[in-house]
Order: C-alpha cells, then sequence, then structure tokens
C-alpha cells in the first residue's frame, strides 16, 4: 500500500484536509501546532496510507513535533507528497515548498483557504503556480471540503502524480559545493534525494547531519561546506552559507508570487485587524478574556448545564434505579448481586455521569474559542505574564488544553521550541483542572456555595493556573538556571466556526470521560463497593468495618489538620490516582446515596465551607492521575523528573490544604 505524506506551515488545514480524505477525525484547531506527532488513515478511495505530519515552517526543525515530520522524511520513503499551502499567506508558505520540491517526491501541492484570501481581496493564480513549480496544483477549502474530490482522484494512481524536475540554481560557488557532496555520497544506500540531501547538509539540519553521522564520516562533507562558506566571504558577501540558500529561494519566491497573486484589491482593514485593536489592546485584552470566561462558566453551570445535570440525574435515581430494583427482584438475584449493580455500580458510576451534560457544554463553548481564532489571542495576551514567570505565551495552549485532559496537552507541549520551556510546561501541566477534578468542583459547590457555583468552579481553575506560574517562576530561577525563552506564535485569522467541527471537537473532548465512566469508573466503582462490603469479619459488614474503612484510617490521622481526616475522606483520595473521576463515584458508594440530593445532604453533614474548600483545593492539586504519570515519564524520559512531578504536587496540595483551613479556623471561618 502506497503512503502519502501531507506536509505544510502549522494551521493551513492540513488535519481538516486529513479528516476529509481519510474519514476519520483528529484534533482540528485554529491555531498553529495542533498536530504534534505523525497521524496515519487509510484514504477513503483505498489508494493508500496518509499521513499527516506535524506543521513546520521549514525542514530545519526548531521543535520536537517539527522534527517528527523532518525525520520522516529522511528515514523513510513515501511516494508522494501533499503540500498544504495558505493562499492567504502564500510568501511565507512557499519556502518550504520549494525544500520539498528538491526532495524530488512526485508532489500535488493544495492551495487551501481560497475563501479567506479572496475575503482578504488576494487573488491567486493557480495555472501560473503550476507551470512555474511544475507540479499539480489544486484550490481548496478544507474545512468545507471543497475540492478534497480532486485531491482524491489526483492520489488514486500516485505513479501517475508527475515527478518534480524542478531545480533551482543557487550560483556558481554553492552549485560546486553540492555536486562535491553528491559524489561523496553516492556510494551510500538508502538515502533520499542526494541533491536535497546535501542542500540541507550545507543549511545546517541536525536530523540530516545526525542521520549521515550514522553512515558515514562527516569530515569530509563538512569540509566542503566551510570552503564553499570561506568563498562566500571572500567575494564579500555578509552571508553564512544557510542565509545565502535562503536569500536565492526567498528571491525565486517573490518573483513567483509577483507573477502569480493579484493583491490590488487587498484591504487595509479587515475584520481581523479589526477585533484584534480590541480582544488584544493592552489594557482591554486580559479583563475581556475573563468576562468571556466568567460568562462561560455561568452558561455551563448555571444557566444551561445545571438543569441538564438535573435531568439526568432524575432518569438515574428514578427510572433507571427502579427498573433496575424490579427487574433484579423478578429474576431472584441474590443480595449480593442486588447491592453490587444498585449500590456499587448505579450508585458508582451514575454519580459521576450526572455532570456529563455540563462537561459536554463546557467542551463546546472552549472548542468554539479555539476554532474561532480566539486563544491565539490569549496566548499572546499572557506572554507578558508568563515571560515574567519564566515561560512563554505559547505554554498557555497546553495549559487550555489541560482543561479537558492532562495527557494530550502535554503531549501538545511537544510544540513548544525551547527544551526549557517544553520540561517546565511538561511538569506544570498536572495542576490545570482536567474534566475530572470537575465532578468533584461541582458537587461541593452545589452543596456549600449554591448561589456562586460559576465562581467557584472558574475560581478553582484560576488557582490551578495561578499556581503553576508561580511554580514556574520558581523552577526556572533554581532548576532552569540560564535557560533563555523565546515567543513566536502565528495568529490565525477569526473565522465563524462550523457546527460539524464543533461537534466533532466537542464529542472527540468528551467521548473519554465516557470511556472512562464505562471502564475506569465501573472498575473502580466494583472495588470500592467490593471493600466496602466485605471485612476483616467476613461479607456484609457494617461499612464502619469494612476493608475500605480500614484503608481510609490509615489516611485519615494526615489529612486531620487539613479538615477533613476522617476514613472516608482517606478512601476516596487513593482511588482518584487511578483516575479523578472515581473521587465522587466513591462518595456515592460510601454514603450510600441514591441521588445526587441525597450525596448532597451527606456532605453537608460531613463538611463544612471552610473544610470543603480545603479539599477541593487538595483535590486539584495533588498528584497527577496514572495516566498523566505515563505520559510525563514518556515526554521526560526520566524517572526523575516524572517522581518530581508527583512529589512536588503532593506536597503543594498538603501546604495550601493546610493553610486554608488552618488559616481559615485563625480568622473565625467555618
Amino acid at each position: 500500500m502506497s503512503s502519502i505524506a501531507l506536509v505544510g506551515n502549522p494551521n493551513t488545514g492540513k488535519t481538516s484536509l486529513f479528516n476529509t480524505l481519510t474519514s476519520s477525525y483528529e484534533y482540528v484547531g485554529n491555531w498553529a501546532g495542533v498536530t504534534v506527532e505523525k497521524k496515519v488513515g487509510s484514504l477513503k478511495n483505498g489508494a493508500g496510507k496518509l499521513i499527516d505530519l506535524p506543521g513546520i515552517y521549514s525542514l530545519h526543525p526548531l521543535s520536537r513535533d517539527e522534527g517528527v515530520a523532518t525525520q520522516y522524511l529522511t528515514e523513510e520513503s513515501p511516494e508522494a507528497l501533499i503540500n498544504i499551502v495558505d493562499a492567504s499567506q502564500l510568501e511565507r508558505n512557499l519556502l518550504l515548498t520549494l525544500q520539498l520540491l528538491e526532495y524530488g517526491k512526485p508532489t500535488v501541492l493544495g492551495l487551501n483557504m481560497m475563501d479567506v484570501a479572496k475575503a482578504r481581496g488576494i487573488s491567486v493564480n493557480p495555472e501560473v503556480l503550476q507551470s512555474r513549480l511544475g507540479i499539480t496544483v489544486l484550490p481548496l477549502i478544507a474545512r468545507t471540503g471543497k475540492g478534497s474530490g480532486q485531491v482524491l482522484s489526483v492520489l488514486e494512481k500516485t505513479s501517475a502524480i508527475p515527478r518534480v524536475t524542478f531545480k533551482l540554481d543557487y550560483g556558481e560557488l554553492a552549485e560546486e559545493a553540492i555536486a562535491s557532496i553528491e559524489k561523496e555520497l553516492q556510494a551510500i544506500q538508502g538515502l533520499p534525494n542526494l541533491r536535497w540531501i546535501a542542500l540541507q547538509l550545507m543549511e545546517q539540519n541536525p536530523v540530516v547531519l545526525e542521520l549521515l553521522k550514522k553512515r558515514v564520516d562527516t569530515s569530509r562533507l563538512m569540509a566542503i561546506c566551510d570552503s564553499c562558506q570561506s568563498e562566500l566571504q571572500s567575494r564579500k558577501l555578509a552571508l553564512t552559507l544557510p542565509q545565502w540558500i535562503r536569500s536565492v529561494r526567498m528571491d525565486f519566491i517573490r518573483s513567483l508570487c509577483a507573477a502569480a497573486m493579484d493583491t490590488t484589491l487587498i484591504k487595509p482593514h479587515n475584520l481581523t485587524e479589526r477585533l484584534d485593536a480590541v480582544l488584544t489592546h493592552r489594557f482591554l485584552g486580559l479583563p475581556l478574556f475573563i468576562i468571556f470566561m466568567y460568562a462561560m462558566f455561568k452558561t455551563t453551570f448555571d444557566w444551561i448545564g445545571g438543569p441538564l445535570s438535573d435531568m439526568v440525574d432524575g432518569f438515574i435515581s428514578g427510572p433507571l434505579s427502579d427498573g433496575a430494583n424490579s427487574l433484579l427482584q423478578t429474576i431472584g438475584a441474590s443480595g449480593f448481586t442486588h447491592a453490587l449493580i444498585v449500590d456499587g455500580i448505579i450508585g458508582g458510576v451514575g454519580g459521576v455521569v450526572v455532570f456529563v451534560p455540563q462537561i459536554f457544554i463546557l467542551f463546546l463553548m472552549i472548542s468554539f474559542l479555539e476554532d474561532s481564532g480566539y486563544m491565539a489571542r490569549v496566548c499572546l495576551l499572557m506572554d507578558s505574564t508568563m515571560e515574567r514567570m519564566g515561560l512563554n505565551g505559547k505554554a498557555f495552549i497546553p495549559f487550555i488544553i489541560g482543561f479537558g485532559c492532562n495527557v494530550p496537552a502535554i503531549m501538545a507541549a511537544r510544540s513548544i521550541e525551547q527544551p526549557k520551556d517544553r520540561m517546565l510546561t511538561t511538569l506544570l501541566l498536572p495542576l490545570m483542572s482536567c474534566s475530572a477534578r470537575l465532578p468533584v468542583y461541582l458537587l461541593f459547590a452545589a452543596v456549600f456555595f449554591p448561589a456562586q457555583q460559576a465562581t467557584v468552579v472558574l475560581t478553582m481553575y484560576v488557582l490551578g493556573v495561578v499556581f503553576a506560574l508561580i511554580l514556574c517562576k520558581l523552577f526556572s530561577k533554581y532548576l532552569f538556571k540560564n535557560e533563555s525563552s523565546v515567543f513566536i506564535i502565528e495568529l490565525p485569522p477569526y473565522r465563524m466556526p462550523q457546527m460539524k467541527t464543533l461537534g466533532r471537537s466537542t464529542w472527540e473532548k468528551g467521548k473519554g470521560f465516557l470511556r472512562k465512566a464505562g471502564t475506569i469508573i465501573l472498575a473502580g466503582s466494583v472495588i470500592i463497593w467490593l471493600m466496602s462490603y466485605a471485612g476483616p469479619s467476613g461479607l456484609n459488614v457494617d461499612m464502619d468495618n469494612s476493608f475500605l474503612a480500614k484503608f481510609g484510617g490509615m489516611i485519615a490521622p494526615l489529612l486531620h489538620p487539613l479538615g477533613f481526616g476522617t476514613w472516608q475522606a482517606g478512601s476516596t483520595l487513593v482511588p482518584g490516582f487511578l483516575a479523578k473521576e472515581v473521587v465522587v463515584s466513591t462518595m456515592n458508594i460510601i454514603y450510600h446515596a441514591s441521588d445526587a440530593a441525597g450525596l448532597e445532604g451527606q456532605i453537608s453533614q460531613v463538611f463544612t465551607p471552610l473544610s470543603s474548600v480545603s479539599f477541593m483545593a487538595f483535590i486539584l492539586l495533588y498528584t497527577p492521575c496514572l495516566a498523566t504519570v505515563g505520559v510525563i515519564k514518556k515526554e521526560t524520559a526520566s524517572w526523575k523528573w516524572t517522581f518530581f512531578s508527583i512529589g512536588y504536587s503532593v506536597a503543594l496540595a498538603y501546604i495550601v490544604a493546610l493553610v486554608i483551613f488552618q488559616g481559615g479556623s485563625l480568622l473565625g471561618l467555618s
């Protein structure tokens, strides 16, 4: 089966096209760096595999995700390439196009975002591009699928795609060096296009240099490059060899754009610029973002999400539980089976499922902000604050993704160029309030702060970001000293998200929560119920004499200074290491709650408003879940940093909860 690589700059619509061509769904966002690793799908027409590579500005990698793309091209050999370019940013995109043409594989140029270019008053002539570059050029609007049928038709037979004949003249000195390097490499088997390898070597591409070091002594090759560099300087050209190669490409690109583009009707101030004048304003930008976030949380938890969750709770505690009871009695189920299904499974899992509507509404609104292009502006707004703390604004993107789940957020940190920033972001991301913590906040806010639920939940989200920034400052000062940070981010145009895209994005974010409800939460609920049902004296014991009570009792003394030193609280925290969703399901089982109102009544008797805040803060900050720990180990490739992330988070959670409860007690709060 043939393999076709999908390559292009960040935020040019590659993943949207990938989803259309393969009938699959990968995460799509209106910002740079959404794809952080290569994704593979089968083309609809069965012509082969399509590989979606991370967005790159050139084949010289600056970050780990860009390195994935370059390494794929050097170590694997796709039959063809699809290069996606943004028609509204053509000059910038074509730099990568020239490098790909020099790679020598059959190439199709997808001229995407033709609608955006037209809206800006830019007209692009595909025929001119096709004539000058010698490859097939197809106009596209990937978001709507327009033009994707033509792409599939072209890809039906990759052997029919014309081979690239494009060759740029880099001048006498550079061409002599290229020829010399090609001659040196002729005896090496398994290399891609030798001219392309020579050019990448002359540009000091680290991935290509590493590849060659494994196969040949590179001293002779580097000597050729150094000789060419010296010749350039002797002719009084104030350019390094990589700069010279880039300048030749840019001269060709400018002449090509002059011939292929008509910008006479370009609009001086488009909608994006007018909106940015307000939304990225130096003084108004952050207050407006806070207002948007508050409105989002108010809608999620009060205006729409709350009533929907009440309906789900009514169904689970009413028809579902009653139906299960009747069925079990009819078939003559044993007392053990009856209690397991009703109290363990329905009670445990149902206690978490009632929050599904609010979680999906939150994801829907986050998806809207992402796809509209606004989230990229938030990174810009946050840059000055984050820079003072030791990070740059680009790290805020993984932070936002972390509100859904910490695992993909840590993987998204690959798009950050500097190793220091990438490591810091990875270590701090577990402090972001993922959807698994949300049921805990909603439960306690409904009990103790019913009139301010949205404010309380928003405060917990903000608290996670605040502590992440404070620790970032400390870690930057003491763990990552003398390492600089650079902020580069592309601001995409604003656009109205499509309902289909929003629906898919919301479902992809939310289905992970549902999947956990049917697996981890279900298994956890059964185990917790069995521990509450059995004890040293046998089965069906009093809850206070169960294995669960014994287990929680060992932890309770440590939690007493925090305001929740009961075996019940201790029993909920340890399973939370597996998945934070299990915390609420464990409470449902421990307190024998038949519905949300019953659990809230039990909670109000055990906790106080002050201890509830302390408990929520502890849940926010304490050890990452097992899946997050696993991905931290994978991304850092270090057990030292993995255990450090667990250790500091537990210590931080304990200290913050201690300060909240003891400080509040001293002030006379309850």
